[in-house]
């Protein structure tokens, strides 16, 4: 039995997922209670407008599982030319984190978990206790932050798993076996599976090698683990299911934020 199928079968004596729980959890449950690779989509906060980011949420949260908000930054190393135009564009229109948790308390709960991923340094400026205690007001249940070493981040782990927030670990297909098992060990919420070494963004061919890494990922983790970079065909959904509880769909997002289509449509579209 696939990993896959093993996490979903045991999850399924807890119940369903429920606002009240803790974030991290939360997160856990409604990507295996999809019952199908999860689909967690991506935007950047504050693109193509700050006006629109509450409709976007909306439309991302009613056809998504989970929802990744992108905290703009001016460097973002990992994140290829279209997130990177997303990022710029929404510094440009004036949001930050401070804004993005404003706008996320003010709103209310959407409706699906919420992760954010953001680099360092903007939680840094932020202050890392205040922004721990204002996750779980503004429904914020996971971090991913990119450019934070696993040897680094025991205490900012610990302090955002006292709130209830998980730090979303990320493996890829270069990290040795040893390692994998530690990161998939201390992740939150569920593993974060790159699926090619370098940028994101472009379609990449599900290939006999990604479905074996995607395997191995799956033998060490407890978490759901979820597929990233490079998802923009339902296709691609197709043949990862069995070897990937989730799969995170980001520049295609923003590519049909651009183009002024509705990211809601286009992830239905994902399940055909």
């Amino acid at each position: 039995m696939s990993s896959f199928v093993r996490r979903g079968c045991l999850d399924l004596q807890y119940g369903f997922v429920s606002s009240t729980m803790p974030g991290a959890e939360r997160i856990r449950r409604a990507i295996l209670e999809a019952r199908r690779p999860a689909l967690l989509p991506f935007f950047s906060a504050g693109h193509p407008s700050a006006g629109e980011f509450h409709s976007i949420l909306e439309q991302l949260a009613d056809a998504g599982d989970v929802v990744e908000i992108g905290v703009p930054f001016s460097d973002p190393m990992a994140d290829g030319v279209t997130i990177q135009r997303a990022s710029e564009a929404a510094l440009a229109n004036g949001v930050s984190l401070d804004w993005i948790l404003r706008e996320l308390k003010a709103h209310g709960d959407p409706g699906a978990p919420l992760v954010l991923m953001s680099y360092y340094n903007p939680l840094l400026a932020y202050g890392l206790e205040n922004l721990a205690e204002r996750c779980g007001e503004c429904h914020v249940g996971g971090l991913i932050v990119p450019d934070l070493p696993w040897e680094e981040c025991d205490s900012v782990r610990e302090l955002f798993e006292d709130h209830g927030v998980g730090l979303v670990q990320m493996v890829t297909p270069a990290t040795p076996a040893e390692r994998m098992r530690t990161l998939c060990g201390g992740s939150g919420g569920f593993v974060y599976a790159v699926t090619v070494t370098g940028v994101t963004g472009g379609e990449r061919r599900v290939s006999e090698e990604m479905t074996a890494y995607m395997q191995r990922v799956g033998e060490c983790s407890s978490l759901p683990v979820c597929a990233g970079f490079g998802v923009r065909s339902a296709d691609q959904v197709r043949t990862l299911a069995g070897v990937a509880d989730g799969v995170i769909v980001g520049s295609a997002v923003v590519d049909c934020l651009e183009r002024g289509e509705d990211p809601g449509d286009f992830l239905r579209s994902l399940r055909a």
